[in-house]
């Protein structure tokens, strides 16, 4: 048994997040019930921006000393030095310290800070998007009873820094073993979160379940592609199984069937068509800023570490998957936009158009091209953002009851009509993320669009581009549809805003000015994702 040398600081970001996840899960079992919502709130907040602190910290180490692998199997702590210093990882490891990682963790972090914002959020009669106790059975008079207590769902905040800890270590896992662990603390924590809404409990329970089915799925290909690579390749590290490209002959369909399976794995993962199956019904069950949270969080970290499997491991079989590329995206378009303008909720209509922008994502992924990095991460960034604000609006329009108070969110298209005139915030918010999702310009959606589209251009995928091109105009209609009703049709009474403490406001504030910021002067923030250029292809 040889001790594996690691570079403790490189993990910093991770282990704050993970050990802050731990701490948190510490508080649940020892504070007083009544002190844990502010200290979990607290430190959760603390840790995900310390995390992001520690990532730009080590983004300008990286700058002056070059990628290496994190931690190493057989080698002393000066061999990762000397191999970092030379820019030559060794071929052993299972974390990856580069330029592509960091971007990408910075992007994941961003997205999760106003999330947070979103999850803590309660109405201003103490009243938050999770259930009082999400392990009693829906209707019982368990359920009843913590309600009437006042008791509130706090796990949820370390549940979700677990997420966030797996989502960091999915961007710069270096071995296939290590993206399957990453895999497994990104989804499992999502699965309990799905379930933990306050109200239409058993349809979040069954969002969850099928969650969880998906997760199985994708779970399942991905385990039997790791195994037909490492038959081919007699190892689970990128760097070697790409090494046995040249060394290894008369196994290549192993090493196709094998990177299709993985490949599978991480499209259930974005909710690319086929795959996308059960998508919009955990979107539509979960508490709304989880969901918020998934859309983006997941989304980036999946194309991060397909990003990385495909420009390493998959450029050997380039001209194998290609056919499949090309069609999963197509499908995955049509999916989206046929999907995205039939729909009369508003949370499922946004689950189809997160299906159509993972097409879209996918031209960049599939060009095979330096550009399409920092073009992906631009659009990851922009779409993360856009999503975490509109979902955070979904969640503060609420329909009225028939005597008082409210029932839930009003879901229902219809009832966002008038919206503009009872919260022109709200609806001028909302108004600005759906240009953005459209490609508007002026907002950072285009600018997304615009570079994913042209790296997929100077990839040879013109065709795909100009499908694109049409599909973005297809899902224009249900974007200007819902821009229509709140602000040029009389209002509805049963929906109305409601009064929060804040943090959401501040959260699709933010989101909304960073993605008028993306979209006006995306320059700053280009020339910082050109880092992302430093990608081993």
């Amino acid at each position: 048994m040889t001790t594996p040398a690691i570079a403790w600081a490189a993990l910093t970001p991770l282990l704050v997040v993970l050990g802050s996840a731990v701490v948190g899960v510490l508080f649940e079992a020892f504070l007083p019930r009544s002190a844990r919502r502010g200290v979990q709130i607290v430190l959760s907040f603390a840790a995900v921006a310390g995390a992001l602190g520690a990532v730009v910290w080590r983004l300008v180490h990286v700058r002056g000393a070059g990628p290496r692998f994190v931690a190493v199997a057989g080698g002393s702590s000066s061999e990762v030095s000397k191999a970092a210093g030379k820019g030559t990882p060794p071929l052993i490891g299972t974390f990856v310290e580069d330029a592509p990682a960091l971007v990408f963790q910075t992007v994941i972090l961003v997205c999760a800070l106003v999330a947070l914002f979103v999850i803590a959020d309660r109405t201003v009669s103490r009243e938050g998007s999770f259930a009082a106790s999400a392990a009693t059975q829906p209707g019982s008079l368990e359920e009843r009873e913590a309600t009437a207590a006042g008791l509130e769902q706090t796990e949820v905040f370390p549940l979700a820094l677990f997420a966030v800890g797996g989502m960091l270590a999915f961007t710069s896992a270096g071995d296939l073993l290590t993206l399957f662990i990453a895999l497994e603390v990104l989804s499992l924590p999502l699965y309990v979160l799905c379930a933990t809404a306050r109200r239409r409990r058993a349809l979040s329970q069954e969002a969850a379940m099928k969650y969880f089915l998906l997760g199985a799925f994708s779970s399942a290909f991905f385990l039997m592609g790791v195994a037909l690579l490492y038959g081919y390749a007699g190892s689970l590290n990128y760097v070697a199984i790409a090494t046995a490209l040249i060394n290894v002959t008369g196994m290549d369909y192993l090493l196709v069937a094998g990177v299709v399976l993985v490949l599978v794995g991480l499209l259930f993962k974005v909710g690319a068509a086929p795959f996308h199956s059960w998508t919009p019904d955990a979107y539509q069950g979960a508490p709304t800023p989880i969901t918020g949270f998934m859309a983006a969080g997941t989304k980036i970290a999946a194309f991060a570490a397909m990003l990385r499997f495909l420009y390493i491991v998959g450029r050997g079989v380039e001209w194998e998957i290609t056919p499949a590329l090309w069609t999963i995206v197509i499908v995955t378009m049509l999916v989206g936009t046929v999907g995205g303008i039939v729909q009369s909720d508003v949370k499922r209509m946004l689950a189809y158009s997160s299906i159509a922008h993972a097409g879209f994502v996918l031209i960049g992924v599939s060009a095979f091209h330096s550009a399409a990095i920092e073009a992906v991460a631009f659009y990851l960034l922009a779409y993360g953002l856009a999503s975490v604000g509109a979902f955070g609006v979904v969640a503060l329009v609420r329909e009225r009851a028939e005597g008082a108070g409210f029932v839930g969110e009003a879901t229902a298209l219809d009832r966002w009509r008038g919206l503009g005139r009872k919260d022109p915030f709200l609806a001028g918010a909302m108004a600005i993320f759906l240009l953005s999702f459209a490609g508007i310009p002026l907002t950072g959606g285009f600018i997304g669009k615009f570079q994913v589209f042209a790296a997929g251009v100077e990839g040879g995928l013109a065709v795909l581009v100009v499908l694109a091109v049409l599909a973005s105009a297809a899902t224009a209609f249900f974007y200007f549809r819902l821009i229509l009703m709140m602000f040029f049709q009389e209002p509805d009474d049963y929906a109305v805003p409601v009064a929060s403490e804040g943090y959401s406001a501040v959260a699709i504030g933010v989101c909304a000015v960073g993605t008028l910021l993306l979209g006006i002067v995306p320059g700053p923030l280009m020339n910082f994702l050109g880092e992302a250029k430093a990608f081993m292809l």
